[in-house]
Formats: structure tokens, sequence, C-alpha cells
């Protein structure tokens, strides 16, 4: 079995590359936006031309990196959507509410100081990690049945 996992949240922690690492040999194949947060701003405006007011300059990014979202969370297996300390993830709700929408197995990601802020999300998902390593082991359990240790 092959699973396709989308990696959406976060992008100011190497938390990706944890999951990434500690997946290698399971036979999962991962997906995410764009995690340069320059280019994942601009890439409308670099794209479709410039935009004078940062609304419609943030809104053309947006739209431009949703084609890239939408495909991702549509085509995978399961979602994990991670919430960082240090900045609001909106796009994160989001995309956990799509995948669930969707029907996706979602996985969220976050700590403990956001149990609260985030019960409607968690309760949409299959489960709720605190840690990369929690997730990299619902990944080999799923896979292979095994439980860690």
């Amino acid at each position: 079995m092959t699973l396709n996992v989308y990696l959406s949240g976060e992008i100011h922690t190497d938390w990706r590359e944890q999951i990434i690492d500690g997946s290698k040999g399971l036979g999962v194949a991962f997906n995410s936006p764009v995690t340069d947060h320059e280019a994942s701003d601009d890439c409308g405006v670099a794209i479709l031309g410039e935009e004078p007011n940062k609304y419609w300059h943030d809104h053309k990014g947006a739209m431009v990196n949703a084609i890239r979202t939408r495909k991702g969370i549509a085509d995978a297996d399961v979602v994990v959507v991670r919430f960082g300390e240090k900045y609001k993830q909106w796009n994160a709700a989001f995309d956990a509410g799509y995948a669930s929408a969707l029907g996706k197995s979602l996985i969220v990601l976050h700590g403990p100081e956001h149990q609260h802020p985030l019960k409607e999300v968690d309760a949409a998902a299959l489960a709720v990690a605190e840690e990369p390593r929690q997730v990299v082991e619902i990944l080999r359990y799923v896979l292979t049945g095994k439980l860690p240790g």
C-alpha cells in the first residue's frame, strides 16, 4: 500500500522534514503547498501583473496558490494540517475544512496551547497529534499495522 500525504499549514519550522525523514521506507508520497513564503505571497502578481492595492495583490496570490492546494488535497489519502505557535494559519484552517468536506483522512498537528481555539477543527480530524513523530507513527501503523517500539 502507498499513501499520498498532503502536508499543509505552518511553514516556519521543520515539521515537514521531520515527518518525511521519519517516513522513509514506508511507501509514502508527500506533497505540500509552496513553502517559500515570498514566492507564495507574490506568485499572483509575478505571474498575472502588479497590483497597487495590497488586498488585490494578496487575492491574486491566494487564488493561484489555491490551484495547487486544491489539487494536492484532492489527490491525497491523508491530509496533515499543522498549526504553529508563532502565526495564525487561517489557510490551514481552510485546508482542514476542505479536506474534511472531501472525506479525506485528516490529522491535525498542534501544541496543547491550541486545544481550545482549534476544538472544532480537531473534532473533524481522525487524529490530533502534538509532535511530528506521532504523525510518523500513525502513518507507520496505517501502512504496517505495527505499534511503536
